[in-house]
């Protein structure tokens, strides 16, 4: 990898990453490793403990990207266990919505919201828990749901739930257009639940591991907004590899403490997005049925004899081995 970005000179020229089994093209600014110098010494002593230690729990399921698990396994001796989708674990209702912290508004209002919601309509939107968007790209946002004329739940938490976005929520028009239509939910939202509500058409997510398998194991298509980290990584999975997923456009990562110098995407990328992802037509159609594929597949591999169902198997074996395997040597 560090040859390869060596000779790259370009922040933002885009370059094909080789020795991949796909074509997936990166600029050198969305590699985790170069977006963040001044967590080089982390990164190093990350690497030295995932080298050292005994092998590697994915939570991912091995039907997603299996050329991915079969070169990694390959370079682990074989110990990575792709035990996911963890979130596939709580499967009643109740479950899903005790998940995490308490929602800030009553679970049966948007329940019952959805429910009046044609199935496959609503544009589910949360950039995440530890997202730094400004509040001119928040409202932007905001106005691309909003211009969509599409139903929609927003969940704005994080530094994202500012005094300037709310006011412009409550006093600018935007709650008042959108009444009946959108939902605004501001803290933490029971994703799991939400996304899993036959209502749900579209996730509009930053491609936070867990959100991406969240919204993966829901069979729900994804329209990619990544922000930083491993994010543009993700949303190259969803959307060249898998091909269940639409880009907003995002070409540079966001930095903590600079997220000014990084243009403001408008309405109208939103918009589009929202658009082509809920298109009617072949394409649309196509991305559709391949959301709902992975999404039965994800769901099979936790069940009994599924994949993810015997690696969890394997790796209690692994493990009980490897115990004996050192008592042994003690004595």
């Amino acid at each position: 990898m560090s040859n390869v970005l060596d000779q790259v000179t370009s922040e933002t020229e885009y370059f094909v990453m080789p020795n991949m089994p796909h074509e997936v093209e990166f600029t050198k600014c969305q590699i985790p490793q170069v977006m963040y110098e001044n967590l080089k010494q982390f990164s190093e002593e990350r690497k030295k403990a995932d080298l050292e230690s005994f092998g590697v729990i994915v939570n991912s399921f091995e039907e997603m990207e299996p050329e991915y698990v079969k070169e990694y396994k390959k370079t682990r001796e074989d110990k990575v266990w792709c035990i996911g989708p963890v979130s596939l674990c709580n499967k009643e209702a109740m479950d899903k919505a005790q998940r995490g912290n308490k929602a800030p508004v009553d679970e049966q209002q948007f329940l019952g919201w959805l429910d009046s919601q044609k199935p496959g309509t609503v544009i589910y939107a949360c950039l995440g828990s530890i997202s730094n968007v400004t509040p001119p790209q928040t409202i932007q946002l905001g106005l691309g749901l909003e211009a969509s004329n599409r139903p929609f739940i927003w969940v704005i938490r994080g530094s994202d739930a500012s005094n300037e976005v709310d006011k412009w929520i409550s006093e600018d028009g935007f709650k008042e257009k959108t009444k009946g239509r959108g939902l605004v939910i501001r803290g933490w939202a029971p994703q799991v639940l939400i996304l899993s509500h036959p209502a749900i058409g579209g996730f509009l997510t930053h491609c936070g591991w867990n959100s991406t398998i969240e919204g993966i194991s829901a069979g729900v298509p994804l329209i990619t907004w990544p922000l930083f980290a491993d994010q543009f990584a993700n949303e190259k999975l969803a959307v060249q590899i898998l091909e269940i997923g639409v880009r907003v456009g995002v070409e540079e990562p966001m930095r903590w403490g600079e997220e000014e110098k990084i243009g403001v995407l408008v309405k109208k990328d939103v918009k589009e997005a929202i658009e082509k992802l809920m298109d009617e037509g072949e394409e649309g159609e196509e991305r559709r049925k391949r959301a709902k594929r992975l999404g039965e597949m994800a769901n099979k591999a936790v069940e009994i004899g599924g994949s993810s169902h015997l690696n969890i198997t394997r790796l209690i074996q692994d493990i009980r081995r490897r115990a004996n395997e050192r008592k042994q040597l003690s004595t």
